[in-house]
């Protein structure tokens, strides 16, 4: 019934709580206990006597049949066999592992809202419902887990490129799973896999994207972060996700052949700390160094006091490092 209200409010106007309550076939009590469920995902709600109900500005919401046409027309359904799009979940990426260990081949999870949203080192994802794309790409591989250094970067690399094409030219990667642009986050990568180190591999391929983020979100994150909107983004949040699948597909097809060594070069060309000094750290160890950028395996490559290191993912953050 969520679904259905909030494809009513999407076009910003007022509705009455007795429209509302006709259109969904409950009680107008019934229509105040949703207002205040959505005000819970993070939506601000204009209620006024005499007009009632409204969300300003609107909501692009994810169009399941649209999408799934774009996908058609990408060529994409034979390698997706499973698309799912939700009002609200606890974690994409939980639902695409569970499916590929059920024996789904591959499949696409989204959420206009995520209950337990993850970040990196465990932070939570925070992001009001259908203000930034939460999404799942559950794919197999069957390279073993070893093959699998530098996915995060082949995906973040995915993502620019797709971003890119879409005339947002200014988005920088950040070793090994952030966009950024201009220091201030645009988007996070968090992929969780279970299998074989030798054999098959289920992958979660989690992505967050800011789109449109409400005023005040900034003021609760550990980071300066930013949104497409903010950068000039007028398309919708449907058409978005197929140009980004488009990419992201075709990139891991490339990876999946020739592991990340061949991407590399672009990689480095968008790596936003390329000959900057950072700091790193790992656990209670902190290295500071110039980025030299990555190795074929994706490991990150510091100059520091000691000479040239090497560092792999893991619980690893990389902040820019500002030397007297």
């Amino acid at each position: 019934m969520l679904d259905k209200l909030l494809w009513v409010l999407a076009d910003g106007a007022f509705h009455s709580g007795s429209e509302l309550g006709r259109v969904l076939g409950i009680s107008r009590s019934a229509v105040w206990k949703h207002m205040q469920r959505l005000q819970d995902l993070g939506l601000e709600v204009y209620s006024v006597k005499g007009r009632g109900y409204r969300l300003p500005g609107g909501l692009d919401l994810i169009d399941t049949e649209r999408l799934q046409g774009s996908l058609e027309a990408a060529g994409l359904t034979d390698r997706l066999a499973r698309v799912e799009v939700a009002i609200e979940t606890d974690s994409t990426n939980v639902q695409g592992l569970q499916a590929l260990q059920q024996g789904v081949s591959s499949g696409l999870f989204v959420a206009e809202y995520q209950h337990a949203g993850r970040g990196r080192r465990g932070r939570q994802w925070l992001s009001p419902l259908a203000s930034s794309l939460c999404f799942t790409l559950a794919w197999r591989f069957n390279t073993g887990v070893a093959a699998l250094e530098g996915l995060s970067l082949a995906v973040g690399l995915a993502l620019q490129q797709a971003l890119e094409e879409l005339g947002i030219d200014r988005v920088g990667l950040k070793w090994p799973n952030d966009l950024l642009v201009e220091d201030a986050k645009l988007a996070g990568i968090l992929i969780e896999l279970s299998g074989d180190a030798a054999g098959e591999c289920q992958v979660a391929i989690g992505v967050g994207l800011n789109v449109a983020l409400p005023e005040g979100l900034a003021e609760r994150l550990d980071q300066p972060c930013i949104d497409l909107r903010t950068l000039g983004f007028k398309g919708d949040r449907t058409e978005l996700l197929a140009v980004l699948l488009r990419q992201l597909v075709q990139v891991l097809q490339r990876f999946e052949s020739g592991g990340f060594a061949q991407l590399r070069p672009a990689w480095e060309a968008a790596n936003v700390f390329q000959g900057r000094n950072v700091r790193l750290t790992s656990g209670a160890h902190v290295f500071e160094g110039v980025c030299l950028g990555v190795t074929d395996q994706g490991g990150l490559r510091l100059q520091t006091d000691q000479g040239q290191e090497v560092f792999h993912g893991g619980e690893v953050s990389v902040r820019a490092h500002e030397t007297a």
